[in-house]
């Protein structure tokens, strides 16, 4: 880890996994309609899983809970590149949607464990958005591994770049795209996303926000007496 250590700026580990994420979403087009491109979004997945329980660690959340979701689901993607073995899909998915889901739980508890608004934590708030996305989206390609017609009435499976567009439409409120859930559970888990973005930037957003502008509204330290 120390080479990890060094490439991640000192005291904003969230910065450098908001930018890695936000590259992925450019890049992703690029590799993943190539010959190896499976292979290439898995190891691109792995340098993520790393950087995000690097983030972690500044985090209320225990960190070996991120690793023991990122271990086996290392394996299923180094199984699934290897191997050829597809059908380990949806429970790679799965297994990576849970553990995204953690580390953007982790992020809010540490964005929230005070009334200090740090620079990291302004960092954090959108590396924390993003994580989302990218639970979702994994709970998207689990969807459709198991249901192919969940994004597409004729079958057509949607890549991993129409499936996290998606979730940044739903996510963002925005709506906007042509790649919808068509089936009842995809709709259903989108629905889920949808006040889930709503619910995050009522609470953890304004909230930061509110004490960004409002400096005089933290609370004092308290003192106690001898």
């Amino acid at each position: 880890m120390t080479w990890l250590r060094r490439f991640r700026p000192r005291g904003h580990p969230s910065a450098i996994l908001l930018v890695v994420q936000l590259l992925c979403v450019v890049l992703y087009p690029f590799i993943e309609d190539t010959d190896y491109g499976r292979t290439a979004l898995n190891a691109v997945g792995v340098f993520v899983l790393v950087l995000t329980i690097r983030t972690v660690e500044k985090t209320p959340g225990p960190t070996w809970i991120s690793v023991a979701l990122a271990i086996p689901v290392i394996g299923l993607l180094g199984m699934q590149s290897l191997g050829h073995m597809e059908a380990l899909l949806p429970w790679s998915a799965g297994l990576e949607a849970i553990f995204y889901f953690y580390a953007a739980i982790s992020l809010i508890a540490y964005m929230m464990h005070d009334d200090q608004v740090t620079a990291d934590e302004l960092f954090a708030a959108a590396a924390t958005f993003t994580l989302l996305i990218w639970a979702f989206t994994h709970l998207y390609v689990m969807i459709q591994a198991l249901q192919p017609t969940a994004y597409s009435e004729i079958g057509t499976l949607r890549s991993w770049s129409d499936l996290n567009h998606l979730s940044f439409a739903l996510l963002t409120g925005t709506g906007m795209g042509n790649v919808v859930a068509v089936s009842k559970h995809a709709r259903s888990v989108a629905s889920i996303e949808m006040m889930t973005g709503l619910m995050y930037l009522a609470t953890v957003v304004t909230r930061l926000i509110g004490f960004t502008m409002h400096p005089s509204r933290r609370k004092p330290p308290s003192h106690t007496e001898d």
